[in-house]
């Protein structure tokens, strides 16, 4: 009875902080995932590009990325640029953030256009549209459509991955979890709580997710008639 008991005493003491934790986390993760879906097409369009330069760029952004932490990311952009130029710490966050997730969206968006049958394209050309229109009207909306499971997914993890900004004084939802277990030595049920309010984000996401997919119908693909 004591862990119920404490669990209540953390959520009527420290409720109103954890509220406005959850929407500092769900604000940098939302500016984030926006920065990162413009660099996740405009990465994906250069993997597919038929410019070797371009080819080579994304595989240096991808794997630089890939290859290393996201917690060194955060760390580089917070206090390693700090000589040459000063970010605040959402700022700093939300960029690290956006450039580590583009990279996994890059791959997401190109593995969905590559999965469109050839022949689109060749339609459409043999229409007289140009690359960047047949690209634009026909193969990215069915990309897209594919796409979404795999980006849902991604929003996910990179929700649950912005708990690392903490380590840069960002007040979310862990910051506030340290903050609160160091002043009521109750680590276990404080992590507990906290571990309540990222799982009823997660889950309101995912229900979103689940209708935009059962609305666009991702789970039976369609090709585009041409004609």
């Amino acid at each position: 009875m004591s862990f119920f008991h404490n669990i209540i005493g953390i959520l009527t003491e420290h409720g109103i902080a954890f509220l406005q934790a959850s929407w500092m986390t769900i604000s940098i993760t939302a500016i984030s995932l926006l920065f990162a879906t413009i660099i996740g097409i405009i990465f994906a369009g250069f993997k597919i590009s038929s410019i070797k330069l371009l080819n080579r760029i994304a595989d240096i952004y991808i794997g630089v990325i890939r290859g290393t932490p996201l917690i060194v990311q955060i760390m580089f952009l917070y206090y390693g640029l700090a000589n040459f130029v000063t970010l605040d710490s959402f700022t700093a966050g939300a960029l690290a953030l956006g450039i580590h997730t583009g990279a996994y969206i890059a791959e997401i968006f190109r593995g969905a256009v590559q999965s469109i049958d050839r022949g689109q394209m060749e339609a459409a050309r043999s229409l007289g549209m140009s690359y960047s229109l047949a690209m634009r009207r026909i193969i990215f909306p069915q990309a897209l459509k594919r796409a979404v499971p795999s980006l849902a997914n991604q929003f996910i993890i990179s929700l649950k991955d912005s708990s690392l900004v903490a380590y840069i004084s960002v007040t979310d939802l862990y910051n506030t979890a340290l903050t609160v277990q160091g002043e009521n030595y109750m680590p276990f049920e404080t992590y507990f709580v906290v571990g309540l309010y990222y799982l009823i984000i997660v889950l309101i996401f995912t229900w979103f997710a689940n209708r935009l997919e059962k609305k666009l119908d991702v789970s039976k693909p369609k090709e585009v008639k041409i004609a």
